[in-house]
């Protein structure tokens, strides 16, 4: 029986006791792989019940002679799904010991017959992993509980993903930064950039989210989804089978290349020119090309190659590169890349600098990530500066906005900061007064939290990004006490401590005499 979505708590419910079921998996499953076994039969029935329920429908509509026609489901962005690929039949042949093999083939089958998910599910994966009879059955059983469908309003399995990605990154530390950016993180560059049409790009695009809160940006706002364009490339094999599932889930077209690969050595979009660019690229990454590979790349053009010992600034030329003419790029890095002159990493931030390409730059509290304690930045990146009538831009020429969040946001953990709604917003909305005609006119530098800077300004820091070189300290709030009263008051207390001292020292010369020691 399919329990009921009846609220967000209620929901909570079904998510922590799938994450119990997955917990039971650690025996005979290592933890870096016990994610993709649960999140794809999580997709196995979201697609089951979405294909009953267009099947049900057809039927519903005396038209049952449509009910094996790809193009009945395909029109209303539903799966077709051969019997051998349902849930159902899963479900029925759960306690076989063979159900591996077809669970293996239900994923083979939906694959074949959909050409959205061509290189999106796992091959032959569940019969690798060996994993014993009564573990998948157990595991099927609480999956079976969820259902996916039950509420048109809320994003049901989204929501699981969304939680099952945030507890993966939490349970395997630094590995699970792969495939996940907390989700305040992305919500927040969603909002500064607004992509409400046009293409969006992600080079190293992990699970998807930055796509998935894209779209959600723009549905939130009540624009039209179909106006977006979706390009992404991801490295890691695994990680990339996840995005495609993440996105298919949620019935969202992307173009993530043909299979899985470097960026920067088998770039899948080579002419691609986006309009939003979105991204959480590797911290420090080291050793990411050859000594004399990519030296001349064309993406570099106009500066420096970057070093090989970090990729940080690769990864900064090569979004600068696919911007279009009037794009705009967030992305999260290191704190270190702001003011690091390590073998030419100075001198091609220079250059961005004084190409006039830094829109604003935001420190951002420490603990935000389940994967790394080391502070991190978001850097935003525009084309172009100049008015912009259309969309109520002012001339941002030879301007940067430096904005300090380091004290912003609050624990949910003992270990684990989180920025609130609130938070984002009033962030995003600080950006959004200094850079808009309009709102420019309410916009204020406000010591210790934000600042706009000029070229001749960060000249002065050496070139240095780092907010807190150009917000100041923030003003000691006046608690209202006269400063007389205040000076009267401590001086007493400085008394009382100096007597008590006295009488401290007696105490202590007589105990050393009392023990042989007196003066």
């Amino acid at each position: 029986m399919a329990a009921k979505k009846s609220s967000p708590k209620a929901q909570k419910g079904f998510e922590e006791t799938l994450w119990d079921s997955a917990n039971k998996l650690r025996g005979s499953v290592e933890s870096s792989e016990y994610k993709h076994v649960v999140l794809s039969l999580i997709f196995l029935k979201f697609a089951s019940d979405k294909f009953e329920a267009r099947k049900q429908a057809l039927i519903d509509e005396g038209k049952e002679n449509y009910i094996d026609m790809v193009e009945a489901y395909a029109m209303h962005n539903v799966f077709y799904l051969p019997e051998e690929s349902r849930w159902s039949y899963i479900k029925q042949h759960a306690k076989q010991d063979d159900i591996a093999i077809k669970i293996d083939t239900a994923l083979s089958t939906v694959e074949k017959n959909n050409k959205s998910l061509r290189g999106a599910l796992p091959d032959n994966y569940y019969s690798r992993l060996g994993m014993g009879a009564k573990d998948l059955a157990s595991l099927i059983d609480t999956i079976n509980n969820i259902d996916t469908i039950s509420d048109a309003e809320t994003d049901v399995v989204g929501r699981v993903y969304e939680y099952f990605l945030g507890k993966f990154a939490a349970s395997e530390g630094k590995g699970g930064g792969e495939f996940y950016t907390p989700k305040c993180v992305v919500n927040l560059i969603a909002e500064m950039i607004e992509p409400y049409k046009g293409k969006i790009y992600d080079p190293c695009c992990g699970s998807g989210g930055m796509f998935v809160q894209s779209i959600k940006f723009v549905e939130s706002h009540n624009g039209n989804s179909k106006n977006i364009s979706i390009y992404g490339q991801e490295n890691t094999s695994t990680t990339y089978k996840l995005a495609k599932m993440n996105l298919a889930i949620r019935g969202i077209a992307a173009n993530l290349g043909d299979v899985a690969g470097n960026t920067f050595f088998k770039d899948q979009h080579p002419d691609l020119k986006a309009d939003f660019i979105m991204a959480n690229p590797p911290f420090n990454q080291k050793g990411w090309r050859g000594a004399d590979e990519l030296i001349d790349d064309a993406r570099w053009a106009g500066y420096d190659t970057p070093p090989t010992g970090n990729a940080n600034y690769a990864w900064i030329l090569h979004m600068i590169s696919k911007l279009s003419e009037h794009g705009t790029a967030g992305f999260v890095l290191a704190n270190g890349s702001m003011s690091t002159n390590t073998k030419g990493e100075g001198a091609i931030r220079r250059q961005i600098i004084e190409n006039d390409l830094v829109d604003c730059m935001i420190a951002l509290p420490g603990q935000l990530f389940y994967t790394t304690q080391i502070p991190v930045c978001l850097w935003f990146i525009s084309r172009s500066k100049k008015a912009d009538s259309e969309r109520g831009l002012r001339d941002r020429q030879g301007e940067t906005l430096f904005i300090d969040a380091r004290n912003i946001g609050a624990m949910i953990d003992r270990t684990h900061k989180e920025l609130s709604t609130d938070d984002i917003s009033h962030i995003a909305d600080t950006y959004h007064r200094w850079r808009s005609a309009e709102g420019a006119k309410q916009y204020k530098d406000e010591a210790g939290y934000c600042k706009v800077a000029t070229l001749d300004d960060i000249k002065a820091n050496d070139y240095v990004l780092t907010p807190g070189r150009y917000v100041g300290a923030a003003p000691l709030e006046d608690d209202g006490i006269p400063f007389e009263v205040k000076m009267t008051e401590l001086s007493q207390t400085l008394y009382t401590q100096m007597k008590e001292a006295e009488k401290l020292d007696a105490v202590i010369r007589k105990n050393l005499e009392v023990l042989g020691y007196g003066e």
